[in-house]
């Protein structure tokens, strides 16, 4: 068989013509092409940190516990339905009688070896596989319900015992007992000897191979070690005992063996193959209302977290002192922007992640909007949408978790640790990745697609719950990747990482910003629409939402008036607003309300001594001393229209107000200190960090600079073995001049060919070594030494010859 036929079932692993067989896994990896080692560090990105110094390297690192089950959790199920069938065959085993335990008529099974030789599970010819041992390993002592090979059952038994065994399948006595067992093997490992030896067992017997023929294959039988001869069998179990059929694997366990097992399944490995993935169930629904939908879902996320941060601008909650977001606060969030408190931890996990809001970091540290944030909103609804929905996408932090009890059964508080999960963007990308493979505005129901998740990754989808797929259809529902379950179009783009062209998608069809309200007699201002930017943050200031919908109602008050003033806005300036944007009438009691406390407003001004209170009104002062309530404050009178206080400012200040009064702050030099609504933001602060169980994907660059750098290191090494390393060299090296030197380093560079130098150190040792030059500059060449699969800088002058390197190549992709 010619090495191109051994290689066209399982794909790009093999020999090349005319070379040797494969001995190990780093001769088999030294075997392929730049391209297949490329597709090897694709495949398994944790191979790259750092890059192996040389195949051997690669070798042993492909063969690590935790490298190997990480791409194992990486196969979908028929994939791995083909590792436990490579696995129950011995080392070196043929494609053909791996076929033959998989099925005939199964034309995924090419795939799969390609699969597994392109991850360096599988590897040598098709007359001779090998799985790596480690994969044997993580495989256990039962692959796919099967139990050991007969051998290793019977290698503890005892000599008497196996002549026993002998003599009742009608074989002639061994003289040892290694002889007996290989006799036993010899006679099990024949396919219609053994299906003839199970065709004569008692029907009361193959009821009990029955039972554990699709494992597990041990059962609990009493006295299960005691010697049994065949003549004296009396119960079905010691019929089977008797012929090793079943063998003790203990005082009170029996063992089916493998070759038994396998028999009874036909030869199979496998009840039910599952090649394929299941279908999905597909519901088709019209695009342009897909879009619709989505849009509209997109636009209250975007109004969603800017309400919230607007409320936060002005005061946000206390940072736990184990971080994260109390309990009460969700509620209150929750109650803010009238939504349940699932979805309230949404919008501010969502922020969090964007790095809109932080701890202030300040002794009473309190959750505050970032100045990102304002960078944020004075962009595009689109452009802000596309930031949010691609944070989400990538982020690791899983909203749906808030509420819920962790390992040690404590709680789990928004913006706390206990939120992120590796696995989250992995699920997002995969669900919406089957999503984006139906047709436009088709949807498919979620049980469907935890089906299909669970045989694309059955290992990882193990340790996750439908509950964790369903969150996420949800989140994207309401930020408005999906519209009514199926993917829109700018979420199409979103799962490309194009972020721009989803937000030109999402343009056209978002509502267009109104600069106007409709004030009603009740004190309340109704938005029938999204606001522009400037009216939005002086409504804000100046009310309080009380509904949010396909309109916004904003209350106004006597302490949201009061909250416009404290930040520098006149009673004036309010006038002038509710006059320019209100569509309606301005009412009369928003008018009195205005004016009323904008007349009593500042009347009292409370500054630091501890505090102090001024007020030119000396009956204020006087009535302020009888109030009952403000005894707590313990003032006294320092001049007629002078009173000092107990306590800070901020504290006086807000005990007055919650009594009806409306206090301004002064400075030290009796200046009204002006609250900015934007004045409260945290210092700048970075995003929170990704936690991530796998290393970052290489770049098709880094992927072909580590192929570069891995050649040279084993060519360095192939060298030394061959006599010919570092400090040793091929032959006489020639001396060439400056020019030549030069010009051959220069070929080389162009060429990133290895070629060898002599070299003389600082010390005046004269060296030889194996470069590829990189860089030529300044009378330097920087260069990849092959010894040590590092970069060095030589200077040219110490260089005193340069050849070529006569070192037989790997076959070219």
């Amino acid at each position: 068989m010619t090495t191109s036929t051994q290689r066209s079932a399982g794909g790009p692993a093999g020999v090349p013509d005319g070379a040797g067989v494969p001995r190990t896994l780093a001769e088999d990896l030294r075997s392929r092409t730049d391209a297949e080692l490329a597709a090897l560090l694709r495949a398994r990105p944790d191979l790259t940190t750092p890059v192996p110094v040389d195949l051997t390297q690669l070798a042993t690192r492909a063969t690590t516990r935790a490298s190997v089950a990480r791409v194992l959790e990486r196969l979908d199920r028929f994939t791995l339905q083909v590792v436990d069938a490579a696995v129950v065959l011995p080392e070196g085993f043929s494609y053909a009688r791996l076929r033959e335990l998989i099925g005939d008529d199964v034309p995924q099974l090419p795939g799969a070896v390609r699969a597994l030789r392109e991850r360096a599970l599988l590897w040598g010819p098709d007359d001779g596989l090998h799985v790596v041992r480690t994969v044997r390993d993580l495989a256990g002592a039962t692959p796919a319900g099967l139990g050991p090979a007969l051998a290793v059952a019977l290698a503890g038994t005892g000599p008497a015992r196996l002549q026993d065994v002998l003599a009742g399948l009608g074989l002639p006595p061994t003289a040892d007992a290694v002889g007996a067992i290989a006799a036993l093997a010899d006679l099990f490992g024949d396919h219609k000897a053994l299906a003839a030896l199970l065709e004569g067992a008692p029907p009361a017997a193959v009821e009990v191979l029955d039972k554990l023929v699709w494992g597990p294959p041990t059962g609990i039988v009493r006295g299960a070690d005691r010697p049994v001869r065949a003549d004296e069998a009396n119960t079905p179990v010691e019929w089977l005992l008797a012929r090793a059929l079943l063998v003790p694997a203990g005082p009170q366990t029996v063992v089916l063996p493998r070759e038994v097992g396998l028999t009874l399944r036909g030869g199979r490995v496998h009840r039910d193959l599952e090649p394929e993935p299941p279908a999905l169930g597909i519901v088709e629904r019209d695009a342009q209302i897909v879009d619709a939908a989505a849009a509209g879902a997109g636009f209250t996320a975007v109004r969603r977290i800017e309400d919230l941060l607007e409320l936060w601008s002005l005061g946000g909650p206390a940072v736990l002192r184990a971080g994260g977001l109390g309990v009460r606060d969700l509620k209150r969030v929750a109650a803010q922007l009238d939504v349940t408190e699932a979805e309230a931890a949404l919008w501010l996990e969502l922020a969090y992640a964007a790095g809109l809001v932080a701890g202030d970091g300040e002794a009473d540290e309190r959750w505050l909007p970032t100045p990102a944030y304002d960078t944020w909103r004075g962009r595009p609804v689109a452009e802000r949408w596309s930031v949010l929905a691609g944070v989400w996408l990538e982020t690791t932090r899983v909203p749906g978790l808030v509420g819920t009890r962790d390992d040690k059964d404590r709680p789990v508080n928004a913006f706390g640790p206990g939120v992120d999960r590796t696995t989250a963007p992995e699920v997002r990308h995969a669900l919406l990745g089957r999503l984006a493979g139906l047709p436009a505005g088709t949807a498919a129901p979620a049980a469907d697609l935890l089906a299909d998740l669970a045989w694309h990754r059955p290992v990882r989808t193990a340790r996750l719950r439908s509950e964790l797929v369903d969150r996420t259809l949800v989140e994207a529902e309401l930020i408005g990747v999906t519209g009514r379950g199926a993917l829109a179009s700018a979420g199409r783009a979103l799962l490309t990482g194009e972020l721009a062209r989803a937000a030109d998608l999402l343009t056209p069809l978002l509502p267009t910003p109104l600069d106007h309200v409709l004030l009603q007699a009740d004190l309340t201002a109704v938005a029938p629409g999204p606001l522009v930017l400037e009216l939005a943050q002086e409504l804000h200031l100046a009310a309080d939402i009380e509904s949010t919908g396909g309109a916004t109602v904003y209350r106004f008050s006597e302490s949201s008036v009061r909250r416009a003033l404290d930040s520098g806005r006149t009673a004036a300036d309010l006038h002038r607003l509710f006059t320019t944007h209100s569509r309606t009438p301005v009412p009369q009691p928003l008018t009195y309300l205005v004016d009323d406390v904008a007349r009593r407003h500042g009347r009292l001004r409370v500054g630091a001594a501890s505090a102090y209170l001024r007020c030119d009104d000396e009956a204020v002062l006087n009535e302020l001393l009888a109030d009952r309530r403000a005894h707590g404050l313990r003032m006294r009178r320092l001049a007629p229209t002078v009173l000092a206080a107990e306590g800070a400012p901020d504290a006086v200040l807000s005990t007055l107000r919650s009594l009806g009064y409306a206090p301004m702050a002064e400075s030290s030099t009796g200046d009204v200190v002006v609250t900015r609504p934007d004045a409260l933001r945290t210092p700048p602060r970075s995003l929170p960090p990704r936690v991530t169980g796998e290393p970052p994907a290489p770049g098709a660059t880094l992927i072909d600079a580590a192929v570069t750098a891995i050649r040279a290191g084993d060519r360095a090494a192939t060298s030394r073995q061959r006599g010919t390393g570092d400090d040793e060299a091929p032959g006489e090296l020639p001396r060439t001049s400056a020019a030549e030197t030069l010009l051959a380093l220069q070929a080389a560079q162009a060429d990133r060919r290895a070629v060898w130098i002599g070299y003389v150190t600082r010390e005046g040792r004269a060296t030889q070594r194996i470069i590829v030059p990189l860089g030529l500059e300044g009378g330097y060449v920087t260069a990849q030494e092959h010894t040590a699969g590092e970069l060095h800088t030589y200077p040219l002058h110490r260089i005193t010859g340069v050849a070529p390197v006569e070192v037989a190549e790997p076959a070219d992709s």
